[in-house]
Order: C-alpha cells, then sequence, then structure tokens
C-alpha cells in the first residue's frame, strides 16, 4: 500500500511487537495534501490497539467505534468517513475539538506543485526521476554542454560577432535565418529551455557564443516604446505596430513575420486583414516595409 495516500490500515493477528504496530501506524499517519489525506481508519480484529496502544507515541484515538463478530461491516468505511456528529469524550462527556495536525515546514508544503497524472496503458504512474536529453542534426545524443556545442556550431559559420550581426540584420525574414540555424544544428528550443524562455534566438546566440549580455524580448520591446518610434505613423498603423511589438514581446519574431497574425486578436478589432494591408498601409509592400523597419527598431542597440 502507497503509504502517502493510505487511508484504512487493517490489524491482523500477525502484529507481535510494539515496533511493527508502529510501522503499521505510522503509514496512515503521512499527511498527503495532493489527495486530500489527513485521516486515517484503523479496522482492528485482533485487539491489537488494547495490545500495543502507545498514548505519548499515537496520541488519543478521535472516534472508536465497537463492533461485534456477527455485525454487518459493509460500508463501515464510508460511514465512519462521512460521519459528522460531534466527538464526544467518552468520560467526561464533553465534545472534542479537532485540532489541525502541525505540518512541519508548512511553507515549502505549500509551495509544492500538484503532482502530475501520468498515464501509461491506462495506469496512473509516478514520474520519480526525468532527464532532459538533446541530439544533434544527425540524431546523435549531445554528451557536451548546450552552451559549448551551440558556441562550437555559431562560430563556425560567425567567427565574430560583428559578422553574426550584419547576417541578422540583412535577412529580410528572421524566420528563414532562423530555420537555417536549426538545420545547422543549432538546439533552438533546448537553449530557450536550458538559459531563459523569454530570450529570442538572437540573444540566446549573442549571449552563448560571444557573451554578450541578454535582453528578453520584453525589454527589447519597452526600449523602442521609449524611443517614441511610433510618431512617425498616423493612429491606424500606430496601433498595429504596437500590437505587433507587444506580440514579438509574447511570442517571438517568427510570429510578427507573417501575415496571419493579423488573423488574430487584437488585430481583428482593428479590421480586416485586407482593411489593415490596403487601407492602414497602402498595401502589402508598405505594410512588410514598415514590419522591417519595426525589426531594425527592435535589434538597433545590439
Amino acid at each position: 500500500v502507497d503509504a502517502r495516500t493510505c487511508k484504512v490500515i487493517v490489524l491482523d493477528s500477525n502484529i507481535r511487537s510494539m515496533t511493527k504496530f508502529k510501522q503499521i501506524i505510522g503509514r496512515g499517519t503521512r499527511i498527503d495534501k495532493d489527495h486530500d489525506k489527513f485521516y486515517f481508519t484503523i479496522l482492528d480484529f485482533r485487539n491489537a490497539t488494547d495490545l500495543f496502544a502507545d498514548q505519548d507515541f499515537d496520541g488519543d484515538p478521535i472516534r472508536i467505534k465497537p463492533v461485534g463478530e456477527d455485525d454487518d461491516l459493509s460500508g463501515i468505511i464510508d460511514e465512519e468517513e462521512n460521519d459528522t456528529s460531534p466527538l464526544v469524550d467518552p468520560e467526561s462527556g464533553e465534545e472534542i475539538t479537532l485540532v489541525p495536525p502541525n505540518i512541519r515546514n508548512p511553507f515549502t508544503i505549500q509551495q509544492q506543485a500538484p503532482r502530475e497524472k501520468v498515464y501509461v496503458n491506462g495506469v496512473d504512474v509516478s514520474i520519480l526521476v526525468s532527464r532532459e536529453l538533446s541530439f544533434d542534426r544527425d540524431g546523435k545524443l549531445i554528451t557536451r554542454k548546450l552552451t559549448d556545442y551551440t558556441r562550437e556550431i555559431v562560430t563556425e559559420q560567425f567567427a565574430t560577432l560583428n559578422e553574426f550581426l550584419n547576417k541578422w540584420h540583412e535577412a529580410d525574414k528572421k524566420e528563414a535565418l532562423i530555420q537555417e540555424l536549426e538545420e545547422q544544428g543549432v538546439p533552438v528550443e533546448a537553449l530557450q529551455d536550458a538559459i531563459d524562455r523569454r530570450l529570442d534566438l538572437f540573444d540566446l546566440i549573442c549571449h552563448v557564443a560571444y557573451d554578450q549580455p541578454p535582453l528578453t524580448r520584453r525589454e527589447r520591446a519597452n526600449n523602442v516604446k521609449k524611443r517614441n518610434y511610433f510618431t512617425k505613423y498616423g493612429d491606424g498603423a500606430r496601433r498595429v505596430l504596437e500590437a505587433l511589438l507587444d506580440k514579438y514581446a509574447d511570442e517571438g519574431v517568427t510570429n510578427i513575420e507573417s501575415l496571419d497574425v493579423l488573423n488574430v486578436k487584437p488585430f481583428t478589432e482593428f479590421g480586416s486583414r485586407l482593411e489593415i494591408v490596403k487601407g492602414v498601409f497602402g498595401g502589402k509592400d508598405k505594410y512588410l516595409e514598415a514590419v522591417r523597419e519595426l525589426e531594425r527598431e527592435l535589434y538597433k542597440t545590439a
């Protein structure tokens, strides 16, 4: 029986020592908040609690319900767990007030995330140990540190930081350059998980390969807003570009390069995709140029 979730303890004739009795009772006294387990029920068929009761160790039982050999025990567990009648001290006749248990290190217990439910062939299992592995473009396991592996790949293509910056700024679409780097073996997702998912690939590479201090996407977006860059545009175009900037901060540069981004909120509140591209910016070419200029502003300080 899992000691964490055990709510029912059955005592039989095999209990012959105080040590074993305490070990068995100890299973039930473990609190498990994830499974709503704060109490347990003892079914004692051999009067073991009379033989081995240790008030200093176990404390007093909350409720005792004697039963005879001929009594029907079906449903007794549900009956006891659902019994909300007052608890009365049999000697004094006074009602017993239950005091919540004093859990050691309550702060750490409250901070624990709920146990992840994992099912294998329909069976609920628990993850004891997990290990993340990364593979290179040939499907081989990466045994070096991800940062060292990435630095080697990037510096083979761009020996200096300036070479990488020039390639990044010259790219009409950052998505194409990102795809090219991934094809060369840069483990983008694994890097983001290992370092910081708030960084886009640009800052990951500058930091890992060239030891540059990184900025999060949100920090880059805020820097653009501080420069009052949008004052050159009309109200309609400014609202669209500000929304694109927020989209970049949340999701990354590849999302703002696609026209499909105009099909979702908040852009749909400004009009249809055609109305935004043609009516607000004066056509597709002018809209795409505005996006490219926005990207130049994002990476201007680099």
